[in-house]
């Protein structure tokens, strides 16, 4: 006599990832933001941690749509560039490996809206 065991349990399905921004990554954000919002150029701000992606959503009024995204895509480590920087019309601003960099036209506007 032969005893076989049958498992009628479904096997676990495990979580798909969620990309989400890192501490030094938001530490470099939160930096710009807050100069900005100090010059009082920008008000408010979103976070969005989705399956493929990360978004940081910039606002001058919290009822409008985004002054500009800070994008990260895990899968175009490899291609484009992991951050993109968007702009309010859609319009790709930048994109690159490094956040600093990308970053940096928002330095530039930065200036100009202090300044002027």
């Amino acid at each position: 006599m032969t005893i076989t065991l049958v498992s009628t349990s479904q096997p676990k399905k495990i979580a798909p990832a969620v990309v989400s921004y890192h501490r030094t990554e938001l530490a470099i954000i939160l930096s710009i933001y807050g100069r900005m919002v100090a010059a009082g150029e920008w008000r408010d701000y979103g976070i969005s941690s989705l399956q493929d992606v990360a978004v940081f959503s910039i606002f001058r009024h919290a009822s409008e749509n985004p002054v500009y995204r800070i994008e990260k895509r895990p899968k175009l480590a490899n291609k484009q560039g992991i951050y993109c920087l968007i702009g309010m019309n859609g319009q790709v601003l930048k994109r690159g490996h490094d956040l600093k960099t990308v970053l940096a036209v928002l330095e530039r506007k930065m200036i100009r809206a202090v300044s002027g």
